[in-house]
């Protein structure tokens, strides 16, 4: 079981862009949030199969937390 942070950015023209930070050229798009987060769990499926056939580490965003914060100031 492996754990992936995933930024999702809203596109001007529509959609949304999803990134994953720890797995570096793993960026897809999905024409809303639901469809980006399945196309994210598919791009990190194929990511981790092409580290696994090449025997490389396997990373995992696990340890790590994020917030975001709003300041009105």
């Amino acid at each position: 079981m492996h754990t992936y942070r995933i930024i999702l950015t809203q596109e001007p023209e529509g959609g949304y862009t999803a990134i994953v930070p720890s797995l570096p050229g793993c960026i897809t798009y999905g024409d809303n949030v639901n469809h980006a987060i399945d196309m994210v769990k598919e791009a990190i499926e194929g990511y981790l199969e092409v580290l696994k056939e090449q025997g490389e580490e396997i990373p995992d965003d696990s340890g790590s937390l994020e917030y975001s914060l709003t300041l009105a100031f």
